[in-house]
């Protein structure tokens, strides 16, 4: 059974399109986070950025800044945020990568994630255990 998106891709549900091309879509969110709220996506279906090739990434990477462009500018926003939720502990809602434009205003209120400070001998460890999963010495 296809996804909410590809059903979007394949016009079955209505949607807002704002930009396609052969390998990705963009279009407005039905629930957006400020005035221009789209969202990118590549036509083939896959779960997450891990599971898209390597290729479609490049042209939705792409798409991603051309439109994000148009919509600072057709926004007049001061500024915008690309998300991208993978799994379900990140907030990923719909199985099918994609990546969110949220233009930003100054007048927004929306808050950035908190941080902490992380202390040296945590890091240096995180980097070492990161640097073995990318096999890099």
């Amino acid at each position: 059974m296809d996804c909410v998106f590809c059903k979007i891709i394949k016009k079955e549900i209505p949607a807002n399109f704002i930009y396609e091309n052969d390998k990705s879509v963009a279009f407005l969110t039905i629930e957006p986070v400020n005035r221009g709220h789209a969202m990118v996506v590549p036509k083939h279906h896959c779960k997450d950025i891990l599971e898209a090739p390597d290729e479609e990434l490049k042209d939705v990477i792409l798409t991603v800044k051309k439109v994000a462009k148009a919509v600072v500018e057709a926004v007049k926003a001061d500024g915008w945020n690309l998300g991208v939720n993978n799994g379900e502990s990140a907030g990923q809602v719909v199985m099918h990568s994609h990546f969110h434009i949220i233009p930003r205003f100054k007048t927004d209120e929306l808050k950035h994630w908190p941080h902490v400070k992380a202390n040296s001998k945590e890091l240096k460890e995180v980097s070492e255990d990161i640097k073995l999963k990318l096999k890099i010495h």
